[in-house]
């Protein structure tokens, strides 16, 4: 009965356009009380504080404060301008410089949402006006936010290695080969689109290249320092969050000159709402999910894919298809915290890594960011640009593929996730 209220509560409660993290509680709290308060309700604030009280927890903040300075302090423009003069003279130049600025800015913010709203208001006018549909060149943007989570430093990232117990470190460096997979999927799509449809594309100068480099490299060092600093054994992930934070105040507030310090206090507030944000879904998620455990549904849940074969190939599949459909609902956060309980046994069952198991679910859930109708990525690029979310969806529907084709790449040849942490000795 417990099981049927929670869910159901929270399905409707989806449907409402409650946002997650109040659903989840509100879900929580309505199937105790429909339960007659067998389970005492100060369990509820207990859970979602014990859950956030957590050392590697706080390399979030960090990185939320970081990524906030580096995108207001002319960060996104400077990327933008050099992964224009590097790919800007491929076919469909534009579209594959918002995939490349992508993957930069998402080495900066380690957030879908950010790298789509930072990029974003660059891009889409700047197709625009070479005559790119409005919906296609929020499509591009909003597959390419994707990128925002995988390519690290990633929040989702800690949030698996917490509560699964697998390195943090590990999980950055695991992720780097996926993301640019992920890159060449992306691009290779809107190259046959360009080609398709004769769009315009710019010219390659080398000089042009070296001087935006040059303008971008302090950009471009800072995940070079705090992966380096990480594996070099000079600190922590959540150290390394620490000294990304310095870092971005030195560049931005030294070196760009683009940020005046009255401004600091506008940019500690819009992180610390960001980061409150993230922080009371892990919290109410962890309720959730914890209500879920002493039901008993995740072992429920993990027999039942158990039962439909016991092939591994077969089990790696639903695992997939079972993250596809949490994705179309919940973000990326929530999906970890709710169903890495379930799916860690079951890892264990077929002898998949853990650290396999957290990339294949980090990359998955990314692309649910734009699977409507949750759709985050969309709906900041439809914000951006006024397309409607039903065109952009219909344009989004080749990178959904593309990406999909790499989900099943990354699950079915795990080397591909553990060359790089196996290269450096990391695991």
């Amino acid at each position: 009965m417990i099981t049927l209220v929670l869910l159901l509560s929270l399905g409707i409660l989806l449907l409402l356009n409650v946002p997650i993290g109040v659903s989840l509680g509100l879900a929580t709290f309505i199937a105790i009380m429909a339960n007659g308060l067998s389970i005492p309700l100060e369990v509820i604030p207990q859970k979602m504080l014990t859950s956030v009280d957590s050392f590697p927890f706080m390399a979030i903040p960090f990185f939320m404060f970081a990524g906030t300075i580096m995108q207001v302090g002319g960060i996104s423009r400077r990327l933008i301008n050099f992964a224009k003069c590097l790919v800007g003279s491929l076919p469909g130049g534009l579209g594959i410089i918002s995939v490349f600025s992508s993957a930069f800015f998402g080495a900066i913010s380690g957030s879908n949402a950010a790298t789509v709203a930072a990029i974003g208001k660059i891009m889409i006018p700047s197709m625009e006006k070479e005559n790119y549909p409005k919906d296609y060149a929020s499509a591009v943007v909003a597959s390419a936010g994707t990128l925002g989570v995988v390519v690290p430093p990633s929040v989702p990232m800690i949030t698996y290695g917490v509560i699964s117990g697998v390195s943090i470190g590990s999980l950055f460096l695991a992720g780097i080969v996926p993301a640019l997979l992920m890159v060449v999927a992306l691009s290779i799509t809107i190259i046959y689109f360009a080609n398709k449809h004769n769009l315009p594309k710019g010219r390659f100068s080398l000089s042009q290249l070296g001087k935006s480099f040059i303008d971008a490299i302090f950009a471009i060092l800072m995940p070079v320092i705090v992966l380096g600093g990480i594996y070099g054994g000079f600190f922590t992930p959540t150290e390394a969050a620490a000294v990304a934070c310095i870092y971005a105040i030195i560049i931005t507030f030294v070196v760009y000159r683009e940020i005046r310090i009255p401004e600091l206090k506008k940019i500690i507030i819009d992180s610390g709402q960001a980061t409150a944000v993230v922080f009371f879904v892990i919290a109410t998620s962890s309720a959730f999910s914890w209500l879920l455990t002493s039901e008993r549904i995740p072992d429920a849940i993990a027999s039942g894919i158990l039962y439909i074969s016991d092939n591994a190939l077969i089990i790696l599949l639903a695992i997939n298809l079972l993250l596809l459909i949490f994705g179309v609902f919940l973000e990326t956060n929530a999906i970890i915290l709710l169903v890495t309980p379930i799916l860690l046994p079951i890892a264990a069952k077929i002898g998949l890594d853990p650290l396999v198991l957290g990339i294949v679910m980090i990359v998955n859930t990314s692309i649910g960011m734009i699977t409507p109708p949750m759709a985050l990525n969309i709906v900041i690029a439809s914000g951006i640009s006024g397309a409607s979310i039903e065109g952009i969806s219909k344009k989004v529907l080749p990178f959904f593929i593309m990406l999909f084709i790499v989900v099943l790449v990354i699950t079915y040849i795990p080397g591909i996730i553990t060359f790089l942490p196996n290269l450096l000795g990391d695991i």
